[in-house]
């Protein structure tokens, strides 16, 4: 996996922007955005009473990232009625896969430039 995998889910333009290219820190971004996919995506149900507050952080995470289709596929989802929950949630999830693998193919190429010095 190499950033040849990039799909285009995740603009890491807005991440090294927010980072100043900084690749530590854009590591530590990401392995954080890793960890909140994992917690918050276990609400990602629409029997679970705080789904739209998982919904809520992941959004506002995968903008701080560059996860623009994800941020606005969760807003989509967040002001989704009840009855429209599941699909929407599904979509939300699919988006979320995606750009978790952009994110894997970045630290890996980020990981292989810190190898190289």
């Amino acid at each position: 996996m190499a950033r040849r995998d990039l799909t285009g889910a995740v603009d890491f333009s807005v991440l090294e922007g927010m980072t100043g290219g900084d690749a530590a820190i854009s590591e530590e971004v990401l392995g954080l955005f890793v960890e909140q996919a994992a917690l918050w995506s276990n609400l990602l149900n629409p029997k679970v009473e705080g789904w739209r507050d998982g919904v809520h952080t992941i959004r506002g995470a995968a903008a701080g990232i560059g996860a623009g289709d994800l941020a606005a596929i969760c807003a989509e989802a967040e002001a989704a009625d009840q009855a429209l929950a599941a699909p929407a949630l599904e979509r939300v999830r699919t988006a979320l896969d995606v750009a978790l693998a952009d994110v894997a193919a970045y630290r890996h190429e980020l990981m292989l430039r810190g190898l190289r010095g």
